[in-house]
């Protein structure tokens, strides 16, 4: 299971900077404003050695009025949800008497606690964490979310003694069962889904939400492959979910997924494809994960309705075109044997070895069918491409002024190697590197058996 840490602190301390630097990306708005963070925010986080669950919350301040009352609910829930807390002040306000409230909190929670003293660029270290240690909550850390200068030093104390995690496209070895996860809304089939796939009511299905309380794992065998599949709680809008039980599913949830090596999204097709079904699928995306789109209770819709739904996901989940989608009853069992074969197909694509002259061909063809921009006035030159890496499948393309590639262009590309390689089901990621000519200004300097050997080398390459 990925570890959980919530960034806690007063308003205004550079909580939400921190989170988007461990995120990588902009998910929490920040603005040099108290209280611009009020629902709490989870992401998937990663340094060099570790990988985990971050919490971005609101400021925690004495005495909440108005807004402030359920910013501090929300951030007491990430304080229980979570396994580690960095609390955050700010170094150049200095150890203000809502950092003691704070404190206080954090130390009735239990949890272990490293304060973060944001803000420290241009001042010694010492200097920055001495008042802190009146906190009484260890060896404080000096860092600057702005600059992104002590961030990997604070997430290795902070994790000290977790095991570290491996590369996150790391393939999985070929004697592991797949892991698949089934992720949605409550009520949408999840259970029902898994019953049908292994022949039996392991699972309690019950036509009411949130029956499913936390992850389960359920290993079976289907066609000599072995599986093991993942149900999950269903994941609501945050502003509907009261239950401490059902809080901590959309952790289990976000570990499900990272743990899984294909995601089925199921939808229900008697209800609107909503923003929260397009979030979910969203963040399956981009953790790379092979995926696969189940429309449930399709034998519920009437014909006339059918056509409304198709447009419906075409329109909302477009960012998702990719990912086959599969109309089913899980109940009846109608669409579930194609939907298992999906699930195979797109694994297979997202560990798929894509060798380098075929890769170069296929650039080539594309670039014959649609040449590159011009970009201040020269023509982008993409020589070959490579694998880097698998689950998802990431291509590597070299070339000058590659990385000057424009976005539609980019997109292009993506398209045709994924046309080419039939890659559906995998997000792909296709990066763009310039590369200084080494032969640059030396072509009248080369020797013909030089030149020669030059011309070899790109002939090996290309093929």
């Amino acid at each position: 299971m990925l570890p959980v840490i919530a960034l806690v602190g007063r308003p205004n301390v550079g909580k939400s900077t921190i989170f988007n630097v461990l995120t990588r990306t902009r998910d929490a708005l920040v603005a040099d404003v108290p209280g611009v963070t009020r629902d709490r925010q989870y992401g998937f986080g990663s340094t060099e050695h570790y990988r985990f669950i971050v919490i971005d919350t609101g400021g925690l301040i004495e005495s909440p009025r108005g807004i402030e009352q359920p910013m501090a609910v929300q951030t007491q829930r990430a304080i229980e949800e979570a396994g580690h807390v960095v609390f955050v002040v700010d170094s150049r306000e200095g150890l203000t008497p809502a950092d003691l409230f704070v404190a206080e909190v954090i130390r009735k929670s239990g949890k272990p606690a490293i304060v973060a003293v944001n803000k420290s660029e241009g001042r010694e270290d010492e200097i920055a964490i001495t008042e802190f240690h009146a906190l009484g909550l260890g060896e404080p850390r000096a860092l600057s979310a702005a600059h992104r200068q002590g961030i990997e030093e604070l997430v290795d104390a902070v994790l000290a003694g977790t095991e570290p995690a491996g590369p996150e496209d790391q393939p999985v070895p070929e004697d592991r069962d797949l892991r698949v996860c089934v992720i949605g809304r409550p009520n949408v089939g999840k259970s029902t889904l898994i019953n049908r796939l292994i022949g039996e009511d392991r699972l309690i299905a019950f036509n009411e939400p949130g029956t499913t309380r936390d992850t389960i794992l359920v290993p079976f065998e289907r066609d000599g492959r072995h599986y093991t599949l993942i149900d999950t709680a269903g994941v609501r809008r945050r502003a509907r979910v009261e239950d401490a039980v059902e809080r901590f599913s959309v952790i289990k949830t976000l570990q499900a997924i990272e743990q899984s090596n294909v995601v089925v999204g199921v939808l229900d097709a008697r209800e609107t494809v909503a923003e929260q079904d397009a979030t979910l699928l969203g963040i399956v995306a981009d953790r790379g994960r092979a995926m696969v789109i189940a429309v449930n209770k399709w034998d519920h819709v009437s014909t006339e309705h059918r056509a409304e739904i198709r447009e419906q996901l075409e329109q909302r989940l477009r960012f998702l075109d990719f990912a086959p989608v599969h109309f089913i009853s899980a109940l009846h069992g109608s669409g579930v044997g194609e939907l298992m074969q999906s699930v195979e197909a797109v694994y297979e694509a997202a560990m798929r070895t894509l060798p380098t002259p075929e890769l170069t061909r296929a650039l080539e063809a594309a670039m014959k069918q649609h040449q590159p921009p011009l970009v201040r006035g020269r023509r982008i030159k993409l020589r070959y491409a490579h694998q880097g890496g698998r689950n998802p499948p990431i291509i590597v393309i070299h070339g000058t002024q590659a990385e000057r590639t424009p976005e539609d262009y980019r997109r292009y590309l993506s398209n045709s190697f994924r046309k080419v390689f039939d890659l559906r089901g995998t997000p792909l990621k296709v990066e763009f590197r310039s590369e200084t000519n080494p032969f640059a200004g030396r072509r009248n300097e080369l020797t013909p058996r030089q030149k020669q050997s030059r011309k070899r080398l790109i002939r090996h390459v290309r093929r």
